[in-house]
């Protein structure tokens, strides 16, 4: 028997991922999702977030993942919703996204390093430039916002501090506890 298997029927319907958004947070996530797949389970899940972000790549195959499975996944972030995190909380279930009302909200431009050869870092500038447009995409079909107003209003040269009563007010959360 797997060890998904011999869950606590809680940890069936919930998961936590919280720490920085890397591989090894996602692939549990991911696990946890295609194990809800799999059994059918109909109940809805809950995604618990408590995270300063990490990998936006990790972030936007977990959000795939979230649509794409046809598995209903509500979002539940508390303590720091930040960066990559952001965007997987944003992708929950409409109308059931919950933002403790204390939570530290930052969003902000796609960001990473890059050296080498000056065609690499050419044809690396492209692909940031698509990371940024797939970002303000996500956001613009999880929100009431246009992606040229989630560009303006969230993804700015500087790091964007939100409250919950902002997030809810954008169409991003559905729900301050």
């Amino acid at each position: 028997m797997s060890d998904t298997e011999n869950q606590p029927q809680f940890e069936q319907y919930a998961h936590f991922l919280s720490g920085t958004i890397e591989p090894t947070n996602i692939e549990a996530a991911s696990r946890w999702l295609m194990y809800a797949k799999f059994n059918r389970i109909e109940k809805p899940l809950t995604l618990h977030i408590n995270s300063e972000g990490g990998n936006l790549g990790d972030a936007i195959g977990l959000v795939d993942l979230m649509r794409g499975l046809g598995v209903s996944v509500r979002t539940l972030a508390y303590g720091n919703l930040m960066s990559a995190a952001f965007v997987i909380f944003a992708a929950g279930e409409k109308g059931y996204r919950a933002v403790g009302k204390n939570t530290t909200i930052m969003i902000h431009q796609f960001n990473d390093e890059m050296g080498g050869k000056y065609h690499d870092m050419r044809a690396y500038a492209k692909e940031c430039d698509r990371y940024h447009h797939k970002m303000a995409k996500i956001l613009s079909d999880c929100s009431k916002l246009s992606v040229k107003d989630v560009k303006s209003k969230f993804l700015r040269p500087t790091d964007v501090r939100l409250s919950a009563e902002e997030l809810v007010e954008y169409g991003v959360a559905d729900i301050i506890f």
